[in-house]
């Protein structure tokens, strides 16, 4: 008996719809047995080690905050990019010396010169 392509596909079709059914069950659920619990005002405040919670719960943070952090994460995608370079760079080097070394210099120039684009800026710079 020969499958066709569209029954290949049949196992996948009934897992989604296993996992649309225990969602929905689910969310259905915790609203049937959510809604047979009493509580109060005082049940439903939040707990902050026996103190009453005064004011906002999360302060915002400065923007500069997340730029150095998303200077981090493109600083640390760098190095994700360079240690597979440094692990075949050997080899490569008997096959294309400067076309390796090359590709990874204007990389790294490129990083570089948006780390001095960012310097320039003030991003680095907490009290501005």
């Amino acid at each position: 008996m020969e499958t066709t392509q569209l029954q290949q596909y049949l196992p996948v079709l009934m897992l989604a719809v296993l996992a649309v059914l225990a969602t929905v069950g689910m969310l259905l659920g915790s609203v049937a047995l959510g809604r047979s619990a009493r509580s109060n005002k005082m049940k439903d405040t939040a707990y902050e080690c026996g103190m009453l919670p005064v004011g906002e719960g999360s302060t915002r943070l400065s923007v500069k905050f997340y730029l150095v952090a998303m200077l981090f994460i493109l600083f640390d995608i760098e190095v994700v990019f360079l240690y597979p370079w440094a692990v075949v760079y050997k080899d490569m080097l008997v096959q294309n010396a400067t076309l390796i070394l090359g590709a990874m210099l204007s990389f790294l120039g490129v990083l570089f010169i948006g780390y001095i684009y960012a310097l320039k800026k003030g991003a680095l710079d907490w009290k501005g």
